[in-house]
């Protein structure tokens, strides 16, 4: 059943769930952040509307940077800003930002741990009609690996907000993820958020499999779990939306309590959510694990939920490696 402590939307699983973009919420968070911090400087590559920057943008003129479309400049300009007392945000597509310019935020970034995050909008399979060469899928992986690194990926415009004013507040490089295509809101505003520490969204009487899912799939997850359950297979869904640092004791926990884990993400199977579970359970719960998520290709254009589907991440997939990691028990 839904864990009543999560205080998700009421209607979550329901037909007619709410639908937002997440990136929506990197906006609104923006510029309550910019309220509390006048050190708070936003950076864009020529995408401002897309980004959801252009509310800052006009509430704090003075505190926002056009830098053009420069994603290497992008990066270096706000370092500078980052290790000068400024806490500096930079946005653009994650396949530009971190995809062209990760040297860059390897090198001026993250070794100077200079106060800056990385909004990687426009990410996954959501980028829909635009194909293969926007829709990164690769962008947790590679941020995932650099040191120094916080890595969020929001489930919902809510939370997107959440992480934002949260990254705004951690000192040192951040990556937040966004997603341009509506998603169902999972979350409330009372909905607990704190960075590193995933959230139990269900939970079953004698669950048999962890579902660690993060970004627009969270609600898949929870709808997979409802059905499981009416099958008599009963299991925990985790929100995990700080990939890094990841909540290895709850993930443990929860292992050790099911016994079998899938891993559910709108991302490449190898590098992102799924490879993170598995090295926590590889040192903690070593226990049978399928992951859901793409498989070691390249998406292409189309509507993204029907990408979703195509790609084997729709609720009916979920399930499917459910029951398999059980009968791998």
């Amino acid at each position: 059943m839904i864990n009543p402590g999560a205080k998700l939307n009421p209607k979550v699983l329901d037909v007619d769930v709410e639908m937002r973009g997440i990136r929506e919420g990197y906006g609104e968070g923006l510029v309550l952040a910019g309220e509390k911090d006048k050190n708070i400087v936003v950076l864009c590559a020529d995408l401002t509307e897309s980004t959801r920057s252009q509310a800052f943008a006009e509430k704090f003129p003075d505190r926002f940077v056009q830098i053009g479309v420069a994603e290497q400049n992008l990066a270096a300009v706000a370092a500078g800003l980052g290790v000068s007392g400024k806490t500096a945000f930079i946005s653009s597509y994650a396949t530009f930002s971190p995809g062209r310019n990760w040297e860059q935020i390897r090198t001026t970034i993250c070794y100077n741990d200079s106060n800056v995050k990385i909004a990687g909008h426009h990410a996954g399979l959501m980028t829909g009609p635009d194909g293969a060469t926007h829709q990164a899928t690769e962008d947790v992986a590679i941020m995932r690996a650099l040191p120094k690194m916080t890595v969020f990926v929001p489930c919902d415009a809510i939370e997107a907000k959440k992480a934002t004013m949260a990254a705004a507040k951690i000192w040192g490089p951040v990556y937040i993820r966004f997603a341009r295509e509506k998603s169902p809101v999972v979350t409330t505003e009372s909905s607990p958020y704190t960075p590193g520490k995933a959230e139990v969204l269900w939970e079953s009487k004698k669950p048999q499999v962890l579902i660690a899912a993060c970004g627009v799939l969270v609600r898949n997850a929870l709808l997979a779990a409802k059905e499981l359950e009416t099958e008599g297979i009963g299991s925990v869904v985790l929100n995990v939306h700080t990939i890094k640092p990841i909540d290895d004791k709850k993930i443990v926990e929860f292992s050790k309590k099911c016994g079998a884990v899938v891993s559910v993400e709108e991302h490449q199977v190898h590098g992102g959510l799924g490879s993170a579970v598995a090295e926590v359970l590889a040192k903690g719960a070593p226990a049978p694990m399928e992951f859901i998520g793409m498989q070691n290709t390249f998406g292409e254009s189309g509507p993204p939920w029907d990408l979703v589907k195509k790609y084997g991440m729709d609720v009916k997939d979920i399930k499917s490696a459910a029951k398999k990691a059980i009968r791998r028990k």
